[in-house]
């Protein structure tokens, strides 16, 4: 198993969301590795095997999300349609 890193955050945050510890934990690290992968700072190959998903649930995640998985800038996307 690969080592940990713990992140501390105080209890009353769980319990404001009336969340377990275990479901508390799990929201939490879900939003951290889709914040991380809409960032552009890991993969969706990397993210899907931190949570323990395929890659395939991992997209189906990011649309659920409204988070893009097509990485292309507005310019880009108008240059591509004006060139078609």
């Amino acid at each position: 198993m690969e080592n940990m890193i713990n992140v501390e955050l105080p209890k009353s945050l769980a319990i404001s969301l009336k969340m377990d510890d275990k479901e508390f934990s799990d929201e939490i690290k879900k939003a951290a590795i889709l914040k991380l992968y809409e960032m552009g700072k890991i993969s969706s190959g990397i993210a899907a095997k931190t949570l323990g998903i395929t890659r395939i649930n991992f997209l189906e995640l990011l649309d659920k999300q409204k988070i893009s998985y097509i990485d292309i800038k507005d310019s880009e996307l108008e240059e591509d349609i004006r060139n078609a």
